[in-house]
């Protein structure tokens, strides 16, 4: 039977559905009323059933026009979708989320280099603290602070990082052993797996009391300690351009037993349909961070 309804019948049957009026879809296809209402026509006699309720000013679907609706809509989207993926005039877009920190520390000053190199693809970036929920299709990929626990999705571990105190050269020169702690502003950074009185625990020592300035975002605790408000417990992942220029140190390299956690994973639907550019930014990000890219 679908080898006798044309595409641009079942367009035109999508267009009236969506718009609820003859005359609207009829504008939106470039075409006549009455060319809608006679391709409508053939539509219902060739399947059979009516697929529309009219009256003297208005259309409403019936239930199997619903039902044919229902279908006819995700075909065309997916038709579209499939166009824009092969269209060598437009970029495919690629819709990512991450989180704050990872996204203004680690992954902006990066970002030109990924643009560069794939011009092909038009790369939309948010970051806030919400989860993602793929099912909403409002984003491709997403990268998350903690493992993700949905189901359905590909986690892939961002690689393990070193969490350690981490201060101005100045407040360095005050701090020589575990227990100079004691005396210096340690910065509180509350959304942390690990924090000051696990590090503390994991070196053999009672964390004090905390009276520090006080954080829910680790770029924030970082700009914090570069400030010298004090020492912050930051992974030196997020914290790398401040340890490279200098405005941070690691006053207790040679003396803290290290602490070491996973702390981002890459993470996007298992059955998304943007399987390439998704590929694409992995295997740049794998590669950004010196991990293997094993995913399948």
């Amino acid at each position: 039977m679908l080898r006798n309804i044309p595409i641009s019948v079942l367009r035109t049957f999508e267009a009236a559905a969506r718009t609820g009026s003859f005359r609207a879809a009829a504008h939106e296809l470039c075409l006549s009323p009455s060319a809608v209402s006679h391709a409508i026509r053939r539509l219902e006699d060739n399947l059979g059933t009516a697929l529309f309720k009219r009256s003297t000013r208005s259309i409403a679907l019936t239930p199997a026009g619903e039902t044919l609706y229902s279908h006819v809509g995700r075909a065309l989207d997916e038709l579209r979708h499939g166009i824009d993926l092969v269209s060598s005039h437009r970029p495919t877009i690629l819709r990512m989320h991450s989180a704050p920190s990872f996204a203004a520390q680690w992954l902006m000053p990066r970002l030109r280099r990924f643009l560069e190199t794939h011009p092909q693809i038009d790369l939309r970036l948010a970051a806030n603290t919400e989860y993602v929920r793929f099912e909403y299709n409002e984003f491709d990929l997403d990268v998350v602070y903690g493992k993700p626990r949905s189901e359905g999705q590909v986690a892939i571990p961002l690689g393990r990082e070193l969490l350690t105190p981490l201060c101005t050269p100045e407040m360095a020169e005050r701090i020589h052993g575990l227990d100079d702690l004691y005396r210096v502003p340690l910065i509180q950074s509350d959304v942390k797996q690990i924090r000051w009185s696990g590090w503390f625990e994991e070196n053999g020592l009672s964390a004090p009391p905390l009276r520090g300035a006080r954080f829910d975002r680790s770029f924030m605790a970082i700009a914090a300690a570069a400030d010298g408000l004090g020492v912050a417990l930051e992974s030196t992942l997020l914290a790398e351009r401040e340890l490279a220029s200098g405005q941070l140190v690691r006053p207790l390299m040679q003396v803290e037993r290290e602490v070491y956690y996973t702390g981002h994973y890459l993470t996007y639907s298992r059955v998304t349909r943007r399987t390439h550019a998704i590929g694409v930014f992995r295997q740049w990000l794998m590669s950004e961070l010196d991990l293997p890219d094993d995913t399948e």
